[in-house]
């Protein structure tokens, strides 16, 4: 992959056949740090640099999709890939996403979505079509990713892949601690109820404290039945993080809840993002730990 010098700006321009991927593809560039523009305008493209150039060296990696429409698109595209080639600073990369006829077919008739470019009529119609409008704008393309045979995951790994920096899928495994009284997280992919451990708040001394306090924390770990939540849900974990990186999701959201959020859950979210630290990037964080510190928690 050329990434131009260190001086440069990389953008990957996003582009092909409707229903080949696009928005799989620049969700990947997202997942990979880009800054990303979805169905940006090829007219727009000059006062968008202006932007990049304002902001010093804080969009160095830029990924654009042009869902293009008509020909006053391309004529504005060609013309702005012509100037582009002019410039110092930018190091742009046209990556064309492509299908066979009959896939995109089946996919048009999974979706039940008409085809831009053949509202009222066939999806075959929009189709050949579109291909015919695409088809100059293909032979300027750097990379061509032909998806008929690709999974929405396999996609994204070979983007991953391709322009990763360090060449490892990002998984991020976040672990959040979090009060139902304030609300299950709706982010959360996968929850556990803490609220059955006994509870710090009905220690007098205990209660204005948090979870991340030593004395908090010794009492939450102290007791059978947290160390055998623990053995369960990290045997558990063990088990499905693999097969979620595998299946290629940027990131698992893993929410401890216990009334408040503030002692048990965060106690125990801080071990378990402890145990997995050596084997994913982990974070932690808690959601409501500074919400009236004094009750239930």
């Amino acid at each position: 992959m050329s990434t131009g010098s260190t001086n440069e700006t990389q953008m990957i321009i996003i582009t092909g056949m409707s229903g080949a991927g696009k928005t799989v593809a620049i969700q990947s560039f997202e997942d990979l740090g880009f800054f990303c523009v979805d169905n940006l305008p090829p007219t727009l493209l000059p006062k968008f640099l202006e932007l990049m150039r304002e902001s010093e060296s804080k969009m160095n990696r830029v990924a654009l999709v042009m869902d293009l429409r008509g020909r006053e698109f391309f004529d504005s595209l060609f013309k702005a890939l012509d100037d582009l080639a002019e410039t110092s600073w930018v190091a742009p990369q046209v990556l064309f996403l492509d299908a066979d006829d009959a896939t995109l077919v089946r996919r048009y008739k999974e979706t039940r979505r008409f085809h831009p470019l053949a509202k009222k009529g066939l999806p075959l119609e929009g189709i050949k079509l579109e291909r015919e409008l695409l088809e100059e704008l293909k032979g300027r393309a750097q990379l061509i990713y032909n998806t008929s045979n690709l999974k929405p995951k396999e996609l994204r790994e070979k983007i991953l892949e391709e322009f990763s920096t360090n060449k490892k899928t990002t998984f991020t495994v976040n672990v959040m601690s979090f009060g139902f009284k304030h609300g299950i997280p709706i982010d959360a992919d996968l929850v556990f109820d803490v609220r059955f451990l006994p509870n710090p708040h009905y220690i007098d001394h205990m209660r204005p404290k948090t979870g991340l306090d030593e004395g908090v924390s010794t009492y939450v770990l102290k007791w059978n039945e947290t160390h055998k939540f623990l053995e369960k849900v990290l045997d558990l974990l063990s088990f499905m993080l693999p097969h979620y990186k595998r299946e290629g999701k940027a990131q698992l959201i893993i929410a401890i809840g216990c009334t408040g959020g503030q002692h048990r859950s965060v106690a125990l979210a801080e071990q378990i993002a402890k145990h997995f630290s050596g084997d994913y990037h982990t974070r932690v964080t808690h959601r409501d730990i500074d919400k009236r510190k004094g009750q239930s928690s």
